[in-house]
């Protein structure tokens, strides 16, 4: 048994160190505030967000005239959030107060916005900036996004948020979540043209609006619990190439209010469930068990049960890789309470929850429950009143 699990460990470990020293070094956006000439259309896809919008909009008023229009896609708000969205409509024309309700049955909720709102962005916007109502931005963020899009020449790309902990609780948990996909695809800075490796992240991404029409990806998404990422798989099968950067904190969120949503919303996107999904990704999952969640389960049995003295090696070695990506994922986060550093603990029930999230049919996302079809989509079973 050692020998065997030993081989796969060993197998699995080599894939993710050659990926994280291949991605290391990677390219940051860098803070750029000069004028540029170009016009940039924000779509902002809402639902119920009194509590978050209001930040998220003090950012986007803030940002200078590249920035041509602000469109709050409202997928169907019960609460404030017109209300909210409507006080800055009276201080900023660009804001605009879009009703995207209700939402068209076979698609997820976000999806829906960002393609509605893409289609009724202005022609002359040559940009689309698509922020999440979480996500507080810097001034100086769209002319950062154009000058590392001339300068690179990459047309699509998002950004790595920095991230902001509820408490002790979530962070513990939260950069074992995190840490998963460092182990599956990388660091942060580099870009990719393979469907199975590419990262994104649908807080904050930037493309142009030409090449979103073109390849039809909001709409590629729309089965998907996973939006950010198919979006990027959809654009890079069309052979865009996708960045996945960090930046000069340009762009930050709270994610969730408290550990347990963390550990029940986040793990339905984080496998990656979608069209795309195939043996790569499921050898990714078999990575985050077997190199970042077995190793310490495994040093704890091995000294129980006197095992050889290799496999204890070996095991020591990837707890100790695991160490060093925690320390370089502390960027990640502005404030990290004191367990942080325990956040190793929650690995090897991450991994269970990811894989079992994976093989489950069935989610349940903003008042949805939705159902596995045959071919990685999901649909909605019934909406919730």
């Amino acid at each position: 048994m050692f020998l065997l699990l030993g081989l796969f460990q060993t197998i699995l470990a080599v894939r993710v160190f050659l990926r994280m020293s291949k991605t290391s070094g990677g390219r940051r956006v860098e803070t750029f505030d000069q004028p540029l000439p170009a016009r940039i259309t924000a779509l902002v896809p809402v639902l119920n967000e009194a509590s978050r919008i209001a930040n998220c909009l003090d950012g986007l008023v803030a940002q200078p005239e590249e920035v041509a229009e602000i469109l709050v896609i409202d997928g169907g708000s019960t609460d404030e959030t017109r209300s909210i969205a409507d006080i800055y409509r009276l201080r900023d024309a660009r804001v605009k107060w879009i009703d995207a309700s209700p939402v068209d049955s076979r698609w997820t909720g976000k999806a829906w916005g960002l393609n509605f709102g893409l289609t009724r962005s202005n022609p002359s916007s040559q940009w689309i900036l698509c922020i999440d109502a979480d996500v507080r931005i810097a001034p100086k963020l769209a002319r950062s996004l154009l000058a590392h899009a001339i300068h690179t020449g990459i047309s699509t790309f998002s950004l790595a948020t920095r991230q902001h902990l509820s408490g002790a609780a979530e962070a513990v948990l939260h950069p074992s979540l995190l840490t998963t996909l460092v182990y599956r695809f990388g660091q942060p800075g580099t870009v990719c043209r393979n469907p199975h490796q590419v990262q994104a992240n649908g807080q904050c991404f930037f493309s142009r609006r030409e090449i979103l029409l073109r390849t039809d990806a909001f709409a590629a998404a729309q089965a998907s619990l996973c939006e950010d990422i198919t979006i990027a798989r959809r654009l890079v099968e069309r052979g865009e190439a996708v960045g996945f950067h960090e930046s000069d904190d340009l762009a930050d969120v709270w994610m969730y209010r408290n550990w347990r949503e963390t550990w029940t919303n986040w793990p339905r996107s984080l496998p990656m469930r979608d069209p795309y999904f195939a043996w790569q990704e499921m050898i990714g999952l078999l990575e985050v068990l077997l190199v970042q969640g077995l190793p310490l389960p495994m040093l704890i049995l091995v000294w129980w049960l006197s095992g050889p003295v290799w496999f204890v090696v070996l095991n020591v070695i990837l707890l100790l890789m695991r160490v060093g990506v925690l320390f370089g994922v502390s960027r990640a986060y502005y404030r990290r309470p004191w367990t942080y550093w325990l956040s190793p603990l929650c690995d090897m029930a991450v991994a269970v929850r990811l894989i079992q999230s994976a093989l489950s049919r069935k989610h349940r996302w903003r008042g949805r429950s939705y159902i596995r079809r045959s071919g990685g989509t999901f649909e909605p079973e019934n909406v919730s009143l």
